[in-house]
């Protein structure tokens, strides 16, 4: 069974004390997001779990237990977002120096090609147009270059959720582009990535990407990647998710976050609400607790 550590919520970030709880006590309970009232039971001995999968923005606070995950048996890799966006889209995360920083020391820790870096999600607006990107993109390729093997790009999908809390820089007069898939400038953009990419040693792959960009050789990948996993030696099976979105190549796995949790205030985020109710939640949160 491969675990989701989490689509969510940034487990390793805020969580970090609570997962390595719940991995020595064995399992942890989950919440279905659809359900509230439907919690199922996951295991999380090493004999069941066939890979974590980390996704964070901010893996620090997870820094120090890797090895002892390691020497217990356990195999992950983790999914590292770094964008370089200004205050207004992502308040909360910590300075973009800090992060290469810990993306750096995760990849001296674990080895290069375990940590894969997601651009992701690519927002255009008024204060991150496309010209705004090529030059953050080149600029963090180069700083990671060696650090890292491979790069997952997506364009924003306007989820509900997504669109709403993205509305609220309209108010501020910075407007955002709903239609950037349709732009030539945006192709433009994701060749000139990819051809950045190649340069700095890194495999690119589309994540979910609605857009066909195999004409300009970017070829759809999977976050939780089986192939990938047996290229490392794990006997994983390959069926694809049936819960994810249509566009999406990943695996099967069990999540075992929780939506409306994540404290790192990204406006273009599908899983939280309101900054305000994760706050609360972070605040309720148990380190003891058998659910996030």
């Amino acid at each position: 069974m491969i675990i989701s550590v989490s689509r969510r919520t940034d487990i390793p970030a805020f969580y970090s004390d609570w997962f390595m709880s719940r991995v020595e006590k064995g399992f942890c309970l989950v919440v279905n997001p659809y359900n509230r009232r439907q919690v199922s039971r996951v295991s999380l001995r090493a004999e069941d779990v066939d890979a974590f999968v980390f996704w964070s923005k901010n893996p620090r606070p997870m820094l120090s237990y890797l090895d002892r995950l390691m020497r217990s048996g356990y195999f992950f890799y983790f999914q590292f977002t770094l964008n370089d966006y200004p205050r207004q889209i992502e308040p909360y995360v910590p300075s973009l120096a800090e992060r290469v920083e810990t993306f750096k020391n995760l990849a001296h820790e674990i080895g290069a090609e375990r940590v894969i870096w997601r651009y992701d999600p690519i927002v255009i607006t008024r204060i991150t147009d496309c010209r705004y990107h090529l030059e953050r993109f080149r600029n963090m390729a180069k700083r990671l270059s060696g650090y890292t093997r491979r790069v997952m790009i997506s364009l924003v999908d306007l989820y509900r959720k997504t669109d709403r809390r993205l509305s609220q820089l309209e108010k501020d007069g910075i407007w955002i582009d709903r239609h950037h898939r349709d732009r030539p400038e945006t192709m433009a953009l994701l060749t000139q990535c990819k051809s950045i990419a190649e340069g700095c040693g890194l495999e690119i792959f589309s994540c979910a990407e609605q857009m066909d960009l195999s004409p300009i050789g970017i070829n759809p990948g999977a976050c939780i990647d089986t192939v990938l996993m047996r290229k490392w030696g794990l006997s994983v099976g390959m069926k694809k998710d049936p819960g994810q979105r249509a566009a999406c190549n990943c695996a099967v796995s069990r999540d075992i976050g929780m939506t409306d949790s994540c404290l790192h205030g990204c406006r273009y985020c599908y899983a939280t609400r309101d900054h305000q109710l994760a706050q609360k939640k972070h605040a309720q949160h148990d380190v003891e607790s058998l659910m996030l």
